[in-house]
């Protein structure tokens, strides 16, 4: 007998969630598990015995051929210096936390009687190293709010290593504007008055319900909440992972308080078999697989001048294309480039600076040099100032020779230029960089992309792999930038980003415009003006004007009267 479905949140929801969860590798802890795990205080937020246990189990000095462990102090020292962050302002605070979790710590230590710096890490973020990380999940997870012993419950909250990375609210679809709500929840969640302190480390901040699911980062504004659509059908795999049976130690773990009562409803639909996969379920799996987690936190975060930002789905599956590319090699060693066409709104920028933060992490490319190349100064000061604002150490060349010194250089990694100042390089110095791991990004690169200007930026860097960015739409005529970029890569158009809600739909509408014409004025000129003509040349100066009468009755629907005109 099928079991009396339920509209309870948790039952719709939260559970539901839970059990995903529990299925993609994460240990789900109870909420007094979690609290003793902070040690009984709800002011902390950071799982401080797993943070302690893994900070020793996975780090490692490595000193003169020998093996060390880290000391209790510095141990001591880097939970120290996470937990007891300055706070700055919430998006201030959480940056310079992302970049302390990215980067880890240097920590001092004596070592067979040398004092040297060694670096500690807090995650592991390296593929093969996914299993040195323990993730666990909680619900109902109490913060004490700011200043008061009055406490607030995030529906569930993930964390790597004891850190906290993702917070989800969850809501019965049966509610008014349940997705809105949970919006609106987590935004007040995160005021100054409220629990800040938990989204300090947060990366991702989920909206779920059973039909619909929305996802930002810390201090996101509702607004720019997204959808995130995967570019493959992912069901079956869903599908497989809901089917994965689980132990008896997950299900006493998962129904115990506060869901104990629930785990009777839950077994009647196990008996049933497999349930449909929801939009909740596409959402967990898309952000909280352990594996696409760590690669968005550590890939595809930026802070954009004073603003945090996470990739939306067009960007991360676009810059995992060009990187597919960027990894092989052809018969003559090099890279092949290509045209990226996302549509005016859709954050083209910010993807150019995803694509220079991947490849400045990706382990194959050593030494690499970024060239932004713009065709007009406003393009060029507005791509500099988003990777300056994004945290990207760049210069911008100011002259053809200053671009000289840059390209022949080897300190600079990211150069922005105008594309004219190649041809004004060339005229002081046949000057040519041949190296295979320089990468040119060319903002709107259906322009000025094919002809000397070209030709000449190719000549200083010939063996550079070419990458151009357009928000206008490639049309079969645009073939030629195709051939001289390599081929399309990938295209987000615009009808994707109105559905999305990226942008505002443009609507035209055709209008007859009524003209009027003051024929007998019109009469009167032409016979003063042609007075002196023989009949000849009147009736020749009559046809030439032929045309242009006859587009003037087109517009006004039918000929003109008492007009001596054809």
């Amino acid at each position: 007998m099928n079991a009396i479905p339920s509209f309870k949140e948790d039952h719709i929801s939260q559970i539901p969630a839970l059990q995903l969860l529990q299925r993609l590798g994460w240990t789900y802890l109870t909420p007094e598990q979690a609290l003793a795990l902070r040690g009984g205080r709800p002011g902390r937020v950071i799982l401080h015995a797993v943070l302690e246990e893994q900070l020793r189990k996975m780090n490692r000095i490595r000193f003169k051929g020998q093996t060390y462990a880290f000391s209790e102090g510095n141990v001591q020292a880097a939970i120290q210096a996470l937990e007891e962050f300055p706070f700055d302002g919430l998006v201030r605070t959480n940056e310079r936390i992302y970049d302390l979790i990215c980067l880890g710590k240097s920590l001092p230590q004596m070592i067979s009687g040398d004092q040297k710096s060694f670096p500690l890490r807090y995650i592991d973020f390296t593929p093969e190293g996914l299993a040195n990380n323990q993730f666990h999940c909680t619900a109902e997870f109490v913060v004490e709010r700011s200043g008061s012993h009055e406490t607030r419950r995030p529906d569930i909250v993930l964390f790597v290593n004891g850190i906290p990375l993702v917070v989800v609210e969850c809501k019965r679809p049966d509610i008014k504007d349940p997705l809105d709500e949970a919006v609106s929840q987590m935004i007040r969640n995160q005021r100054d008055d409220e629990i800040p302190k938990l989204f300090l480390y947060s990366q991702l901040v989920l909206a779920l319900t059973k039909n619909e699911a929305k996802y930002g980062t810390t201090a996101t504004a509702a607004t720019f909440w997204a959808v995130w659509k995967e570019r493959e059908d992912v069901d079956d795999e869903i599908a497989r992972q809901l089917r994965m049976p689980v132990t008896v130690e997950q299900k006493d773990a998962l129904f115990s308080d506060p869901f104990r009562y629930a785990r009777g409803y839950f077994e009647k639909l196990d008996a049933v078999g497999s349930r449909e996969i929801t939009p909740q379920d596409r959402a967990l799996y898309a952000f909280c697989r352990p594996e696409r987690l760590l690669e968005l936190m550590f890939r595809f975060i930026l802070f954009d001048a004073g603003e945090k930002k996470v990739a939306r789905y067009q960007q991360y599956f676009c810059v995992q294309k060009m990187l597919e590319r960027l990894r092989s090699l052809d018969d003559e060693g090099r890279r092949q480039g290509g045209v990226v066409w996302h549509t005016q709104g859709s954050g083209k920028s910010l993807t150019m600076v995803m694509l220079a933060k991947a490849i400045a992490l990706e382990p194959g490319i050593e030494n690499h040099k970024i060239v932004l190349v713009t065709d007009r100064v406003d393009l060029d000061d507005q791509l500099y100032k988003t990777f300056h604002h994004c945290g990207h150490e760049l210069v911008q060349a100011t002259t053809g020779k200053h671009l000289i010194d840059l390209i022949e250089g080897h300190r600079a990694a990211i150069i922005t230029t105008i594309i004219d100042k190649f041809e004004a390089a060339l005229r002081k110095k046949e000057v040519q960089n041949p190296d295979r791991n320089i990468f040119v990004l060319v903002d709107e690169g259906h322009r000025t992309q094919y002809g000397p200007l070209h030709a000449m930026m190719r000549k200083v860097l010939p063996n550079a792999c070419y990458i151009g960015f357009t928000g206008t739409p490639v049309m079969k005529k645009d073939k030629n930038t195709l051939t001289q970029f390599g081929g399309l890569i990938d295209t987000y158009t615009i009808r994707e980003a109105v559905g999305d809600k990226a942008v505002v739909p443009l609507l035209y509408e055709g209008r007859d415009v009524e003209l009027s014409v003051d024929q007998e004025q019109i009469d009167s000129w032409f016979e003063k003006v042609t007075a002196n003509l023989a009949r000849e040349q009147v009736a020749d100066l009559k046809k030439k004007f032929a045309a242009d009468r006859a587009e003037i009755r087109h517009r006004r629907g039918g000929k003109s009267r008492n007009s001596s005109w054809p």
